[in-house]
């Protein structure tokens, strides 16, 4: 048995270095054939023996069976987005206010292509990939280990001998346009449906939840960057941090350069740029980053972007093409919005068949008419607009509508507004659908599962016809569904459940008045704190608190005015949606306590944060000197051993939980 596990990983590591050849260096050295056999003589092996089959054998590339819902996990260091700017002379401010902030030089800059593709953290502990998640909200991403696995140029296992005992992975994965097309032509020839972009083709490849649908498609990956690791291992600068991966066999991109000073880095855009149209994969921009990581520490971080990087964003592309109709949309308040219906034309390779139009006030200021032929602006993954008529077509004019399109109520449209409205509200199916798939969003009550094709079906089959009834939906009535399994059904149910306990800001945004987002719902739950109160609030006291404008007072006042509306607020309540009390004096106690959170608890996060905030402590999302407790649950990662080195006072979920209910 002995000599078996010795020939086994053998040929595991024999395979592991010709896909390495091949799908990273793009140079194998054996043939497909013989690479085959060797594969099949792995199988074979494991196959008998079953109990020597070991996580990083590449037989476990695609495995598993599929699953009803992605898990949200934390990152152990922030994925964070990057300020973005479309000149070389942002990219020179930039780098006088790092010169300015660290009063002398950054050195040395690095300049790496800004890929079009799909963020994920890849963690390897032992060497061994344990786990792949999104890149989410850049805390959170979802859990997708089983789809990334599938990607031959992302490592099972680490190669190399200074391999750190945990270490966070970033890379961007991709499809090259070759692949995307030819791809999009087999789904063409099978009456499949097309992706629309090399980036659109790749998030959809990973957020499949069956693994093997995945293994399917045409993924790749390069790694950028290191995230949060293991005090064992250390780098002095981002490019060391590049050669180590290269070295531990992750893909990186071979036009990542080190440039002297900003006139170096614009010198590196332009020719870039000039190159963009040959690459074989999808880029805009260029990513601009200090290359001494002490540096990167010295400049640190804005609120959710670091300092010491910025995002360069090449032009947008656009094209000329035909305008065929005009259609009209109802969004969730009721605005009804011209899209405009254009014969498809390719714009910086994506296919484009609709734009924006935005109101009846443009498309009379541009004097469109079907069959114009139109400019179309394209910009990343920006919906594409129509910004200039080339030449008039001698179709009708394009009159706004006098009826809604989803119910045939009578629009309305406000005085001081563009927009044309219907005033059906719940009567209007369009409204209705839009609303609930916004109540159930990530900005809202997060119901996991609740995308729009399941949306779509409770409205078509009568299960739903409002938000509050999705808390009363059963498992006997789910079952019925198509394709809806009694474990689905249960795992729909379970984040249903989940999803009562919000907070108060979430509920008030999940409710949908116009005008007013997570920022505005916020300030409204400050000022009123219990439902009751916001729906007396009338228009003087709301004019009162500070950022409440007349509009949004007015859409306040007028939304709670309808009883309908007041009647769904209340019966969400009713069954069982709740959130933390933040008006007790008593909860002042934590007044000046800075926590952290981290790992899995019994609790939702948003739920710990709420308590916390209502008694006066702050919530932070990294541990530091002036943090002063820290929550941590199982599994928790980097921010319990950097809690634990400051001295800084760590609470388990049972300590938690007395501190709260103590009076």
């Amino acid at each position: 048995m002995l000599q078996l596990i010795k020939d086994l990983e053998k040929i595991r590591e024999t395979l592991r270095y010709h896909a390495h050849r091949y799908y990273v260096l793009d140079d194998p050295e054996v043939s497909d054939a013989d690479y085959d056999a060797l594969y099949d003589r792995l199988l074979a092996i494991e196959g008998e023996n079953p109990e020597l089959i070991t996580p990083d054998s590449p037989s476990q590339r695609v495995g598993g069976a599929p699953i009803d819902a992605f898990q949200s996990i934390e990152h152990r260091a922030p994925m964070l987005s990057l300020g973005k700017c479309t000149t070389v002379d942002e990219i020179d401010a930039w780098l006088r206010r790092c010169q300015s902030e660290l009063d002398r030089d950054v050195g040395h800059l690095i300049c790496e292509p800004k890929f079009d593709g799909v963020a994920v953290n890849l963690l390897y502990e032992n060497g061994i990939l344990t786990q792949a998640t999104t890149r989410g909200d850049g805390t959170y991403g979802e859990l997708i280990t089983a789809n990334v696995k599938t990607i031959n140029a992302v490592p099972l296992k680490l190669m190399g001998d200074n391999v750190p005992a945990w270490v966070e992975i970033r890379g961007e994965v991709y499809i090259t346009i070759e692949d995307f097309e030819a791809y999009n032509r087999d789904a063409a020839a099978t009456g499949e449906k097309l992706f629309v972009s090399p980036r659109n083709s790749a998030a959809g490849s990973l957020r499949q939840k069956d693994p093997s649908m995945t293994a399917k498609r045409p993924l790749s990956i390069f790694c950028y960057s290191i995230g949060a690791h293991s005090d064992d291992y250390q780098a002095l600068t981002h490019l060391d941090a590049i050669m180590d991966l290269r070295n531990w066999g992750c893909r990186v991109n071979e036009r990542v350069a080190r440039c002297a000073d900003g006139n170096a880095c614009n010198d590196y855009i332009e020719q870039l740029g000039q190159a963009r149209d040959s690459l074989p994969y999808e880029i805009d921009g260029v990513v601009v980053k200090v290359d001494d990581l002490a540096t990167q520490r010295d400049l640190g971080f804005y609120i959710r972007q670091p300092r010491w990087a910025i995002a360069f964003k090449y032009p947008s592309v656009d094209a000329s093409t035909t305008l065929l109709d005009v259609e009209y949309q109802v969004g969730r308040t009721g605005a009804v919005t011209p899209v405009a219906r254009l014969d498809p034309v390719r714009v910086d390779r994506v296919t484009v068949s609709n734009a924006t139009l935005h109101n009846q006030d443009e498309i009379d200021r541009l004097g469109i008419r079907s069959g114009s032929t139109v400019l179309i602006h394209r910009a990343g993954d920006v919906i594409p607009k129509i910004v200039k008529v080339l030449k008039v077509g001698d179709g009708a004019e394009i009159s706004a509508p006098r009826t809604c399109p989803s119910c045939g109520t009578e629009l309305t449209r406000g005085e001081d507004e563009a927009i044309l409205r219907c005033p059906a509200q719940l009567s209007c199916p369009a409204q209705v659908q839009n609303a609930v798939i916004y109540f159930c969003s990530r900005e809202c009550l997060d119901i996991k599962g609740m995308g729009v094709q399941r949306v779509e079906q409770l409205l078509n089959e009568g299960l739903i016809k409002r938000n509050s009834d999705i808390f009363t939906l059963t498992k006997e009535l789910l079952v019925k569904l198509e394709r809806m399994g009694e474990k689905s059904a249960q795992s729909l149910l379970d984040a249903i459940e989940d999803a009562k306990a919000t907070t108060y800001p979430r509920f008030i945004n999940s409710l949908g008045i116009r005008n007013i987002g997570e920022d505005t719902s916020s300030i409204l739950a400050d000022q009123f704190p219990t439902l009751e109160e916001l729906i007396n609030a009338d228009y003087e006291s709301l004019l009162e608190v500070d950022n409440i404008a007349e509009t949004i007072a007015r859409n306040v006042v007028d939304f709670f005015a309808i009883d309908a509306n007041r009647d769904e607020a209340r019966r969400l309540v009713e069954l069982g949606v709740h959130w933390p009390t933040t008006n007790v004096p008593v909860d002042t106690d934590l007044d000046g306590q800075i926590w952290v959170l981290t790992g899995k608890t019994s609790r939702p996060r948003t739920e710990v944060k709420s308590l916390l905030v209502a008694r006066g402590a702050k919530v932070s999302g990294s541990v530091s000197k002036n943090t002063t407790h820290v929550f941590a649950g199982e599994n928790a990662g980097s921010k319990l051993d950097k809690a634990q080195e400051l001295g800084i006072r760590i609470l388990d979920e049972t300590e938690f939980d007395a501190l709260i209910e103590r009076k």
